[in-house]
């Protein structure tokens, strides 16, 4: 017999399922919490409880696939550990183009003389010097490197000089940007290494957790990580370039979402967390973003699916909005709700809340707490990070007691972004466990936690709820408002019409008129065409009226709850590599490889030696991610123009794509 296994690891919960290859069925399904700093416990308390269920020998699993959502959140949440740009050949105003500079964070740069010009040629000598010297005075809190050079994809030359003397003096991780993407567009290729560097502690560690545990259990199958457009890779290569498990878990989930329903057309609607992730599924498949995944404020060069990730989750932050008859706003930062908080602290928990309930006026902290994340005491942090930090030396405390000024708070937030302390407070997990919808948590502090909440004044100077359950059915109402926001602006997005605006659409009083069925004068309606499939572990709980408003069926599968690790467990594996040939002058073609640039005098024998060697590079990088029988396309778009109405070639750029299940045997 042989079994497969899927984990998926999200903001809160990570999950595993166990798959009968033979029967293709699933046979076991489990959650645990997400357990950071040590994320083994939470990958192993899921693992060993599927096993368990399975009640099979853990040496038969001969396939692990890991998906994850965990650098997606980090990216909605500007979370991740601190890199340094090496910027070669570029100007200080292509810093700010492409979204680069929100990405830094105020993280160092180091601008360079170097780089390429678009036929390969060198623009200018690289400057080592120069690099030697930043490196020595860059912060040591730096723990990652982007390395972008203007045209690397035309000749990667000096962006492999960079990493190779920064590996050699830091001992350090470096991305090249060349190495992500094969495309032009040097700031965009600069933001997507960037978030690479940022992400690759976060993944490294998620990826050391699985593999520990499966080798403690005697499971001797390799591990594959689930990439951001569904397809399979090795655990290796996601080390190395994390960014490609951004949307790794929205994509798996979509794989899950058609083999649980059978559904080929339908609007796929997953709730993690942290986020909210929502794709079309069409004729079976989901499309592919031609521009690159976009994730939070950030468009990056990394092909993934489609989706439309938004902060909204099960435990996003709750916020009342300004204004006389104040409303609620959730997300998009993520909070551990006090209710999970109460069952690892429950004795300071509810403490803390009961003091706070004793006093007339709201709590000045909001009733949250910052919880440390760390093991050992963080080490390059400034003077106010290192005082906040000092509080938490003896674990979780009242936000109120953590930052004493209002200097502080920038101070806090740095720790949460590089992902040092978790803030918790009020979210919708809390409010579901007050509205009976959940109970797996601790429900008294949950209804505490409202009940302060509840005494925080409008700007009319009423409290915003009269209590915790009328709180909690204003909390969850605004959930499904924001949801049905967001499928709505996805439909209109997605719709064969060419909407202008589609995501100003769901407010627009025709549409809500059109939801509300309006029938006087003028008589309205209006409704998704497509059935919704709502997954993740809080969407029965929240999603039927969201079908209700948008006037279509809700599918809510019996394992949606786990439908991103069965995705996981059910995907191929492909690998895929580009390149360009140009013109290089009258009769030349230049063929742009990644070991260099090969000069040829005719046009096609330019093609075939670009295609011959995509094609055995991806058939290389499939038989290492243990793909034995492999299929491989290649697709060329050659730009061409009319001359005296004679053919001129411009460019080309050819496409190769290997693929196959990975080989189901003991490594």
């Amino acid at each position: 017999m042989s079994y497969l296994l899927g984990v998926d690891t999200g903001g809160t919960y990570t999950d595993a399922v166990i798959l009968d290859d033979a029967s293709d069925q699933i046979i076991a399904t489990a959650k645990a919490l997400t357990t950071r700093p040590d994320l083994a416990l939470g990958v192993g308390a899921a693992i060993d409880a599927a096993i368990s269920q399975a009640a099979i020998p853990a040496a038969d699993i001969q396939l692990v696939s890991l998906s994850t959502t965990l650098a997606t959140n980090a990216l909605v949440e500007c979370q991740g550990g601190r890199v340094a740009l090496i910027s070669i050949g570029f100007e200080e105003a292509d810093l700010g183009r492409a979204g680069l500079g929100d990405a830094l964070r105020g993280d160092p740069v180091l601008r360079l003389d170097g780089g390429h010009n678009h036929a390969g040629a060198e623009a200018a000598p690289f400057d080592m010097d120069a690099l030697r010297a930043g490196l020595d005075r860059l912060d040591p809190g730096v723990t990652a490197f982007a390395v972008a050079a203007s045209f690397a994809t035309r000749n990667p030359a000096h962006e492999i000089t960079a990493r190779d003397l920064i590996r050699q003096k830091t001992g350090k991780p470096v991305t090249c940007s060349h190495e992500l993407s094969s495309a032009l567009g040097g700031p965009k290729r600069a933001l997507t290494a960037v978030l690479n560097a940022r992400l690759i502690g976060m993944i490294d560690g998620l990826i050391t957790a699985c593999e520990a545990h499966l080798q403690r259990l005697g499971i001797p199958a390799r591990l594959m990580v689930v990439r951001g457009d569904g397809a399979l890779i090795s655990a290796d290569l996601a080390r190395e370039k994390p960014i490609e498990t951004i949307l790794s878990g929205p994509a798996a989930s979509i794989a899950g979402a058609r083999w649980l329903t059978g559904e080929t057309d339908a609007l796929v609607s997953d709730i993690g967390g942290t986020t909210t992730d929502i794709c079309l599924l069409r004729d079976g498949r989901p499309q592919i973003d031609p521009q690159g995944a976009r994730v939070g404020p950030f468009r990056t060069m990394v092909e993934a699916v489609a989706m439309r990730t938004t902060g909204l989750g099960g435990d996003s932050a709750v916020h009342i909005t300004d204004g006389l008859n104040a409303g609620l706003r959730l997300g998009p930062r993520r909070l551990m709700p006090i209710s999970l908080l109460a069952t690892q602290f429950r004795a300071f928990v509810h403490d803390a809340l009961d003091k706070a309930l004793t006093l007339d006026v709201p709590a000045a902290d909001g009733g949250q707490f910052v919880v440390p994340l760390w093991q050992n005491m963080p080490t390059g942090l400034d003077a106010r990070e290192t005082a906040v930090a000092a509080r938490l030396a003896n674990g979780p405390q009242r936000l109120g007691d953590v930052v004493l000024t209002r200097m502080e708070n920038p101070a806090l937030i740095r720790l949460a972004d590089r992902g040092f302390v978790l803030l918790a407070g009020v979210t919708p997990s809390d409010a579901a466990h007050v509205a009976g919808l959940t109970d797996v948590w601790d429900i008294a502090a949950a209804e505490k936690a409202l009940t302060l909440y509840a005494r925080n004044r409008t700007g009319a100077g009423q409290p915003v709820a009269a209590d915790a359950p009328t709180l909690a059915a204003m909390i969850i109402k605004q959930l499904q408002a924001q949801t049905v926001d967001c499928l709505l602006a996805a439909a209109f997005a997605e719709d064969g019409r060419d909407w202008a605006d589609p995501a100003d659409l769901p407010g627009h009083p025709l549409a809500l008129a059109g939801m509300d069925q309006h029938a006087d004068i003028i008589q309205t309606q209006l409704s998704l065409g497509v059935p919704v499939i709502g997954l993740g572990a809080s969407a029965a709980a929240y999603y039927e009226p969201v079908g209700a408003r948008l006037g279509t069926q809700m599918r809510l599968p019996a394992n949606g709850h786990v439908a991103n690790a069965i995705g996981a467990v059910i995907g191929q594996v492909q690998m895929q590599m580009s390149g360009t040939v140009t013109a290089a002058g009258a009769g030349k073609f230049a063929v742009h490889l990644p070991d260099g640039v090969q000069v040829f005098t005719a046009q096609e024998a330019a093609l075939d030696a670009l295609e011959a060697a995509l094609s055995d590079g991806v058939r290389q990088k499939a038989r290492e991610a243990g793909v034995d029988e492999i299929s491989v396309r290649v697709t060329r778009d050659v730009k061409e123009t009319q001359i005296e109405g004679q053919p001129m070639f411009i460019e080309a750029t050819l496409r190769a794509v290997g693929s196959g299940r990975p080989r189901i045997a003991r490594a």
